[in-house]
């Protein structure tokens, strides 16, 4: 018996990264997943992002769990495919539990970054809870929502970029939705919290031009950035961010809600 039997979670960004370990770990905990991301290039984003052919991966591993998977492709940019898709997963599994709100992107050298990471990693947040609530409140038994927010959501790290700054306005924006929707969202037993990783080991942070946006930004400061965690790790697996939402869900953590969890090594408390 797994922790997540009978349960159905909705996961965005789940072709790779963060996305797929959180969806692999909760199918693995028992639940039923729905999948969604993007397969698409954003036109800031300097870096390759998922493809079909990484959605169709997360699904293989997935199966190969035992669980069940509905995947699609939609933008959280657009509550409209959003919804739909959520809907041919819920149509096929009968109802939704679990939400992790896990889309994002990082532009961060992009001059003109500004409006696609707030568009995508906070309005997209903001669209995926509201395309879920009806469905959590649907069997009238709770359900648990857990936005993946970054160290970025609890310092302002950044430099000058539109990029990187909308990157971090709109890390400490779901912030301020957990907190508002976990008290929306209470008299219905829904608990919503948002989970702060440091560095993670993904395509978003480990690719060149985020490396090159490291390497120029310590050319133009005269020092490297102080990326540094208090334990000894340089950078956090996808499994370390998954294993935490997979205790957020559950009932270990169920009068858990509208908290800001840091999973990061103990980067927030150097600062």
């Amino acid at each position: 018996m797994g922790s997540l039997d009978g349960k159905v979670a909705f996961i965005t960004g789940a072709a790779r990264g963060q996305g797929r370990a959180h969806a692999l770990r909760l199918a693995a905990d028992g639940a039923d997943i729905i999948a969604v991301d993007l397969c698409d290039q954003i036109a800031s984003v300097p870096y390759p992002m998922a493809t079909h052919e990484d959605l169709a991966a997360t699904v293989k591993l997935v199966e190969d769990t035992g669980a069940r998977i509905v995947a699609a492709t939609a933008d959280v940019r657009d509550q409209s495919t959003l919804t739909a898709a959520l809907q041919g997963g819920i149509d096929a599994f009968g109802r939704l539990d679990i939400v992790v709100a896990n889309a994002g992107i990082a532009p961060m050298a992009a001059a003109d970054g500004w409006r696609d990471v707030i568009d995508v990693n906070l309005t997209g947040v903001y669209h995926t809870i509201e395309a879920a609530i009806p469905a959590l409140n649907a069997h009238h038994d709770g359900g648990s929502i857990v936005l993946i927010s970054s160290v970025a959501g609890l310092a302002g790290i950044g430099s000058h970029e539109a990029g990187a700054i909308g990157y971090t306005a709109a890390k400490h924006g779901l912030v301020g939705l957990m907190r508002v929707y976990a008290n929306l969202l209470a008299p219905q037993n829904i608990r919503v919290n948002s989970v702060h990783p440091a560095g993670v080991d993904t395509p978003m942070v480990n690719n060149e031009h985020t490396r090159e946006w490291l390497a120029d930004l310590t050319a133009r400061t005269g020092a490297p950035p102080d990326m540094g965690n208090a334990l000894p790790v340089q950078v956090l697996q996808p499994d370390d961010i998954a294993n935490a939402v997979a205790w957020l869900v559950s009932d270990a953590a169920r009068y858990i809600t509208g908290i800001a969890l840091p999973v990061d090594a103990g980067f927030v408390n150097k600062r």
